[in-house]
Formats: C-alpha cells, sequence, structure tokens
C-alpha cells in the first residue's frame, strides 16, 4: 500500500530505470524483489477501492511537477497521456506489484520508458497512499450523509402523517406512558440528524491533502502542496509534513462516525422488530422474508441485518483504534491494514441505512392496535400522579397513591372505574377522597392515552401542538444538511473538471 522509501521522494529523475523487465516492479527490483514474503506484502488486489483515486493523484501531481518546471512538460503529457491508457484498461489489466502506487507507476514506465519515472518525483508512497485514503473516503462519507438525509426524509414524512397516531410508548421493554407514532418516530429523525452532523464534521477533517509531505520529511523540490489540494479538491493540506504522511485518526474518526450511525439504526431495527412481534406494525413484503419449511412465517430479515451492521461497525471503529494505538511515528507498514476495512463498512451502513428508511416508508401502522396497547399496563398512570400534584398533593404523595392503585387496575377497566380505583387508593393513603385535590371527571379524562399525551405539550413532548414544532425543526434540519452535502459534492465535482482541464493542456 505504501512504502518507507524517501529516496523515491527526494532523488532527481536522472538516473530512471529503464523499463521494468519481466518480474521487476519500479520499485523493489534485485534485492527485494523476491522471496517467499512478497504476496503476504502485497495489497495489491485490495487496491482496487483507490484504483481511481491514485490516478487522480498522480494526474494532480504530475501537473504540479509541470507547473512548477520540476518536470518538461512534454514528459508531462506523455506520464498523463499513460494514465489516461491505464484507467481504460482497469486496475484488473495492472500486472502483479506489491501495490497498486508501485503497480500504475511500472505501467507507465512499461508505456513510455524512463521517463515514466519522473511521476514520483518528489512524492514517497506513504504521502500517495494517505492522500488517496482520503480521496476515496471522502466519497463514502457523503454517500453515508446522503442515506441519513432519505432516512430522515422518511421519518418524517411517516411521522407527517400519524401526528395524532396514539402508540404505547416503553422503558425497559414495559407499557409505561402513551405516545404518538410521530413522537416516537422524529425521536429517531434527532439521533440520525446528529449522525449526519457526525459525518459532515468527520468530512471536513478527511478533506485534507498529505500530498507533499513525501516520506514524512518534506521534499527539496520546490513543490506547491496547495496547489495539488486544489486540483483534488481538498479544502487544505495537512501541515506538519510528518503528521500528514503517517496519520490515520481521520479514519478512525470516520468508523466511529459510521459505527454511531450503525448503533441509532440498531435501536430502530430492534424496534421495528418487536412492534412486528406485538402486531402494531407490518413491515412490506419488500422488507420481509419467509422461512424455507414454514410457510406462514413473515419475517423482518432486513431489519435483523440492519441490526447486525452495527456489530461489524463497532468491531471495525475498535479496531482501527486498536491498530493505531502502538505505533510510533512516521509510517510503518502496519497502516496498510487500516482503511481497506473502514470502505467496506462505510458501504454496508449506507446501505443500512437505505434499508433502514425504506422500511419505516413503507410498514403499515395499525392504528387500532396501537390505540388499544397505549393504554396497556396502567400506562397512564403518571398523568394521573401529575394531576394529583397540580391539584396541590405532594408529587410524592400522588406517586403512592397510584401505585397503590395499579395493585388493582386492570387493561380491562373503563377510564370510570379506573377512577373509582384511584379514589379508593386515596383514601386509603391519604384518608381523603380525591374530590379534596381533583374532580373524578378529570382523572377519568388523565386515564385515556390520547387526553395524556394532549396534555403532555411541553417543548419536544408529544402533544400534536409539540410534534408540529418538532416536524417543523426537523425539516428545516434536513434542508440545511442537505445544502450542505450539496455544496460538498459541487466543489468537488468543480475540482475534478478543473484537474481535467489541465490535464488537457498536456495531453
Amino acid at each position: 500500500m505504501t512504502d518507507d522509501d524517501p529516496d523515491a521522494a527526494t532523488d532527481a529523475d536522472a538516473d530512471a530505470p529503464d523499463a521494468a523487465g519481466e518480474g521487476d516492479t519500479a520499485v523493489r527490483r534485485d534485492r527485494f524483489s523476491g522471496g517467499p514474503a512478497r504476496e503476504f506484502l502485497s495489497s495489491l488486489a485490495a487496491d482496487a477501492a483507490i484504483f481511481e483515486a491514485d490516478l487522480a493523484v498522480d494526474r494532480a501531481h504530475a501537473v504540479m511537477l509541470a507547473e512548477q518546471g520540476i518536470v518538461d512538460d512534454a514528459v508531462a503529457g506523455e506520464i498523463l497521456a499513460a494514465l489516461d491508457g491505464i484507467e481504460t484498461a482497469g486496475h484488473g489489466d495492472l500486472s502483479d506489484g506489491e501495490d497498486v502506487h508501485e503497480a500504475i507507476e511500472t505501467a507507465v514506465i512499461d508505456r513510455i520508458g524512463p521517463d515514466g519515472g519522473r511521476m514520483h518525483t518528489a512524492r514517497s508512497r506513504n504521502d500517495e497512499v494517505a492522500t488517496c485514503i482520503r480521496y476515496r473516503l471522502r466519497g463514502d462519507l457523503l454517500a453515508a450523509v446522503e442515506a441519513t438525509l432519505t432516512a430522515r426524509e422518511a421519518l418524517v414524512e411517516v411521522a407527517n402523517e400519524h401526528g395524532e397516531t396514539v402508540m404505547p410508548g416503553y422503558t425497559h421493554l414495559q407499557p409505561a406512558q402513551p405516545t404518538t407514532v410521530a413522537h416516537y418516530l422524529l425521536s429517531y429523525e434527532g439521533g440520525l440528524a446528529r449522525d449526519t452532523e457526525r459525518l459532515l464534521d468527520a468530512y471536513g477533517r478527511v478533506n485534507r491533502s498529505p500530498l507533499g509531505a513525501a516520506a514524512f520529511a518534506g521534499t527539496p523540490f520546490d513543490v506547491d502542496r496547495g496547489r495539488t489540494a486544489e486540483l483534488l479538491g481538498f479544502d487544505g493540506t495537512v501541515r506538519n509534513s510528518m503528521d500528514a504522511a503517517s496519520t490515520r485518526d481521520f479514519l478512525a474518526e470516520s468508523a466511529s462516525a459510521l459505527a454511531t450511525l450503525a448503533t441509532t439504526l440498531s435501536g430502530l431495527a430492534e424496534d421495528l422488530i418487536v412492534f412486528s412481534n406485538k402486531g402494531i406494525v407490518e413491515l412490506a413484503d419488500a422488507y420481509s422474508s419467509t422461512s424455507s419449511i414454514m410457510p406462514q412465517k413473515k419475517n423482518p430479515d432486513t431489519l435483523e441485518l440492519t441490526r447486525g451492521v452495527a456489530g461489524d461497525a463497532i468491531g471495525e471503529a475498535t479496531g482501527t483504534l486498536s491498530l493505531l494505538k502502538g505505533l510510533p511515528r512516521a509510517y510503518n507498514r502496519d497502516l496498510q491494514r487500516a482503511h481497506a476495512s473502514v470502505f467496506e463498512i462505510a458501504g454496508d451502513v449506507r446501505e443500512a441505512t437505505e434499508v433502514a428508511a425504506g422500511a419505516v416508508a413503507t410498514a403499515d401502522w395499525d392504528e387500532g392496535a396501537l390505540a388499544a396497547a397505549a393504554g396497556e399496563g396502567f400506562s397512564t398512570a403518571t398523568g394521573v400522579a401529575d394531576l394529583l400534584a397540580a391539584g396541590g398533593m405532594p408529587f410524592r404523595t400522588a406517586h403512592e397513591i397510584v401505585a397503590t392503585a395499579a395493585e388493582t387496575v386492570s387493561d380491562g377497566d373503563s377510564p370510570d372505574a379506573a377512577a373509582a380505583k384511584v379514589d379508593e387508593a386515596a383514601r386509603k393513603v391519604t384518608g381523603e377522597p380525591l374530590s379534596a385535590y381533583v374532580s373524578r371527571e378529570d382523572v377519568a379524562s388523565a386515564l385515556d392515552p390520547a387526553e395524556s399525551v394532549a396534555s403532555r405539550d411541553s417543548a419536544g413532548g408529544p402533544a400534536p401542538e409539540a410534534v408540529a414544532d418538532e416536524l417543523a425543526a426537523a425539516e428545516a434540519g434536513i434542508e440545511s444538511d442537505e445544502a450542505a452535502l450539496a455544496a460538498e459534492r459541487d466543489a468537488l465535482a468543480d475540482a475534478s473538471d478543473t484537474l481535467d482541464a489541465e490535464v488537457d493542456r498536456y495531453v
């Protein structure tokens, strides 16, 4: 994936090698070209993920070398034309090599002769690979951001349809208090909004160019690091050359942001699996599966896999940090193993996000079953305690009264019957009837799940008016983040167009 080869970054190319012979590469010749460990050292197959990135980095570097007068324009043109041919042939056409960087350089030399070796002037594979990783990873992060926006839009759309649909709320998987489908779904929109923010924050630190750091100690050539950063669409450079070539903290941060997103999705998936089991939500067939032997089954398989992706993502974040924790400055070959699986988990988490969004958007929320379940387990008890406290009773006393009533209230009781049992409990605990504080009618109203929800109109609460404010805020947040995503993508597209135009000047 890279080397620890300062000579490759600082030697002039007057003594560039001839075209590589059979079995030779641009870097490893004679003494270091064979042996049983060659295959173990090679990352060429895994480097398919950064093939396009490497070509872009090579082009920007070659253009800069020409602009700085380090390489003749004609030679730069030959190098750039060779890179075009290599891109057309594809990664699979590369000869065996230690990594994609070496294989591409070898291919350039094979195509144009010794002058192809000038492409690597003022550069090491250390800063080259670090740049390629960042170039590729930023695209993965923006794809993940887009997926979170799609999921947030799905949550908001369904929430808009169910602002008054009462449903049970749980703590410890036990009936706790009634809420609404909209309030529940917006709780996940809030989590995904923070996931979007984390990914964009990580993107900002990924989008810095290490190119020009060479092996780690810079180069005596008059390179323009800002120019290559501009041509590749980076927002700037990683200032210190040792830090630029060796750090992979951006991988750890990205993996952690992806793992946090996957954890949010895992919670949503688990909820929907449980709700499906309870019969209050039905997933669309497109997001379900059946048994190979039990034809009556409808299983939430896609959500189980979504839940499983979180384990992989957490493992990747932990693995990346574990790999990095004991490494000294500057470059160590361990880093070759640091990024390929981050690319893979980025794709898995993005796909899981898209699946979760689709499952939410197409699910059927059974309003009748939800309403029936909303009052189970005396879930409006807290509302009664709040009502008594508002009527002047100490909350802890109210809590004791309702807890006493809970021993006798059953799911089949009408609000009036349940209110009578609360009155009995009040007399038992305080020696006074409920009427000393509140009316029996108000207690019966508080015991109704819909009325209980409507009373909870504090900011961020489940009452329809409060949910309407949440929906408006969520929609504004999505719009803002969509604009941020579009701006980043436009900047990358503009840089790509600029690089193409500069390349055309030489080819």
